[in-house]
């Protein structure tokens, strides 16, 4: 099922403009027991104008073809008995019911656009988050053997047009040596005294997200300090112990995290998941704390390049950011979980700082920040930069390894659709009859 997204989007049903339903209802499909709604069609068709995409004449063709292959999976599913947990559904309906919030601005504004109580848009979105969950199940289950050879990539790779080989950009790989300034106990004791003085506002009556979006240093600031709903186990030790002995509504005492300083509100607990709101702070490091963590890494910068130490032992030994001091300094990249970046993904203060090294180099200690946001200083080392081209077996085997793969996988399911259509029943609407991709008498038995 391609785009699949937008159909979890158009699950969220029957929108309204000027309170009449834009989409008269009916039966334009069946596949097995399950049916295909012609509002299932506009809903999607909307959804995706909506999002900006170029929709071409056969739009409804396309998206009617991606329900069909859908409603096969889940016929499969029906006969292997396939399920998911409701925990897991519902973990993702909230994590994609926060996003839409998010650029709704509120539950209210949303709620008036599609003309349909939270209650109600959580039932779709909650309907079609489990098909999506379930025909993601059965399509793993067929592909599961599938694999690819050496020989595999390179047949792939040969018989590839040149202009569908695709383009790399600058890559860089980056190893780093991290020092925090430290802060003296009078900067701790101000930022406690702020959050205290906030925790007084919010129990005489001042509205927590106000505050946050108002005071907080963390990137939920702008989310009225919202988390969404998380597991125990997705948020720092200590920030999660506070919050899951919190009431609703609750404002608890000044927790301290690896993210730093924080008073926490429980706005809402459902099982294993909980959603808070938060006030973060740090405490500011003085001119001779920012000083004394850039002589020290300084110092590490000249024994480097003197040849006295390599750059991965002095990030093991000294680096204060543990998470890439155990790799030498490694930093991986989070979006990809490889060890390499495209410029456009590294931090600003990085970019500005590597962008006309040479491989080899080592800059001048600088102010960053780490992965938690915090502040911090850094000493960066381009191990390795790729320049622009195009994707090769040499430099690029993993990419073309994962296109190959993807390609199997593809024809792979196109020929289990293709049997499934000839031993399912299947029954489609005259106006859909010139647009499926299979044998019409098939479709029409």
């Amino acid at each position: 099922m391609k785009k699949l997204i937008y159909f979890v989007i158009g699950a969220l049903l029957s929108l309204n403009v000027t309170g009449q339903s834009l989409i008269i209802d009916r039966v334009v499909g069946v596949v097995g027991d399950f049916n295909i709604l012609q509002s299932d069609i506009e809903q999607q068709y909307l959804q995706m104008k909506m999002s900006g995409m170029n929709m071409a004449p056969d739009s409804r063709c396309q998206i009617f073809n991606q329900f069909v292959e859908m409603k096969l999976l889940m016929a499969q599913a029906k006969i292997d008995s396939v399920e998911v947990g409701p925990d897991m559904v519902e973990m993702q309906m909230e994590s994609r019911l926060d996003y839409f919030v998010s650029q709704f601005g509120s539950e209210e504004e949303m709620e008036s656009y599609f003309n349909k109580s939270i209650f109600d848009i959580k039932d779709d979105l909650r309907e079609a988050i489990s098909e999506q969950m379930v025909t993601d199940e059965v399509r793993q289950s067929i592909i599961a053997d599938i694999s690819t050879t050496p020989s595999d990539v390179k047949s792939f790779y040969r018989a590839m047009h040149s202009d569908s080989v695709p383009y790399i950009n600058t890559q860089v790989e980056l190893a780093q040596i991290v020092a925090y300034p430290t802060f003296s106990e009078e900067a701790v004791f101000q930022v406690k005294e702020r959050l205290l003085e906030l925790r007084g506002r919010v129990q005489e009556g001042e509205d927590f997200g106000t505050l946050a979006i108002l005071y907080s240093e963390g990137p939920s600031a702008s989310r009225r300090g919202e988390l969404g709903f998380m597991m125990r186990s997705e948020l720092d030790k200590e920030y999660a112990t506070t919050a899951w002995a919190l009431k609703q509504g609750q404002v608890s005492k000044i927790v301290e995290s690896a993210f730093g300083y924080h008073i926490i509100q429980l706005v809402e607990r459902r099982g294993d998941r909980a959603n808070t709101r938060h006030i973060l702070m740090n405490p500011k490091a003085d001119a001779n704390a920012k000083q004394k963590a850039i002589y020290k890494l300084d110092s590490l910068k000249n024994v480097i390049e003197d040849d006295s130490i390599s750059f991965g032992m002095a990030a093991k030994i000294n680096s204060e950011d543990k998470n890439t001091s155990v790799n030498g300094g490694l930093i991986v990249n989070p979006q990809t979980m490889a060890a390499t970046f495209e410029l456009d993904q590294l931090p600003t203060k990085d970019y500005y700082m590597i962008r006309n090294m040479e491989v080899g180099d080592l800059s001048e200690p600088f102010e960053s920040t780490d992965h938690k946001g915090k502040a911090c200083y850094k000493v960066l080392h381009l191990k390795e930069r790729t320049e622009p081209h195009r994707a090769n077996l040499k430099q690029d085997y993993l990419l073309l390894q994962n296109m190959a793969l993807q390609y199997k996988n593809n024809e792979v399911m196109k020929d289990w659709y293709s049997d499934k259509k000839e031993s399912t029943y299947i029954r489609v609407d005259p106006s859909f009859k010139n647009c499926t991709l299979f044998d019409q008498q098939t479709s029409q038995k």
